[in-house]
């Protein structure tokens, strides 16, 4: 088997960083921690449990990722969330994979767990391009991540776990939060909202989740994400077109 670095992004991680590196610890020859300023015990459990620890200024998503990848010696990266756990068939699949690899890339399967159960349609399947050769792959992007590989493209079995919310307050919390940023991201590119799309645009999310991805057979947890998340893009827009007046009456 080649051997492979997983790295991992923190930042007052210490509810969720043991149960991460406990995932990867029988397929990983090293664990780079890239902390940008935990004020908990995420750098004292990541290092008790053997990985290596380096500090670092966040900037944005790419970019941080990026400078891990950098900064790890082995040929072939796993990038790993800190709210993320490896179920047991993707490990073996990744050790199978990494014996003979016959791709550059490889996506696997992430799968969510909301409010106590994990979801099998609202958000699911989720494929992402997760485990590389360093040299492969490149993060562009400004609030959520573009990977783009260079190469072939392969498949790994098993889910990837992720554990992404303690709870509805930061469920909600973190969208607003990122709603308004994808709003001024939305501005500064030049992007002009139209009336309609206030409508349009989350009438269509909640269509996508609901409806098309089956959100409906989850129940009322995929009830709840997709008319979440189709108050989430109407606040975007709404964002932007607060932006776009704004901007319009100080000219």
């Amino acid at each position: 088997m080649d051997r492979l670095s997983v790295v991992i992004l923190t930042k007052n991680e210490e509810r969720n960083i043991a149960r991460a590196i406990k995932s990867v610890k029988e397929i990983a020859d090293e664990i780079l921690v890239i902390d940008s300023g935990s004020t908990d015990r995420t750098v004292e459990i990541a290092k008790e449990l053997g990985a290596r620890v380096i500090f670092r200024d966040f900037t944005n998503y790419p970019d941080q990722v990026s400078f891990a990848i950098s900064k790890t010696n082995n040929k072939w990266v796993f990038v790993l969330d800190a709210d993320e756990e490896v179920s047991e068939e993707l490990k073996r699949s990744i050790k199978e994979t990494l014996k003979f690899p016959k791709h550059d890339c490889y996506v696997v399967n992430r799968r969510t767990y909301f409010m106590g159960k994990f979801l099998n349609h609202t958000l699911y399947p989720e494929w992402r391009i997760r485990v590389f050769k360093k040299d492969k792959v490149k993060y562009e992007g400004e609030l959520h991540e573009v990977v783009k590989c260079s190469g072939s493209i392969g498949k790994l079995k098993g889910d990837l776990y992720h554990y992404s919310f303690k709870n509805l307050d930061e469920f909600f919390s973190k969208n607003l939060k990122y709603s308004k940023i994808s709003a001024e991201i939305l501005y500064k590119n030049g992007r002009i909202v139209k009336n309609y799309e206030l409508f349009t645009r989350p009438v269509w999310t909640f269509f996508k989740f609901f409806i098309m991805k089956r959100g409906f057979l989850d129940g009322w947890r995929g009830f709840l994400i997709s008319a979440s998340y189709a108050f989430f893009n109407f606040t975007k827009y709404a964002y932007l077109k607060e932006l776009q007046i704004t901007k319009n009456k100080l000219r």
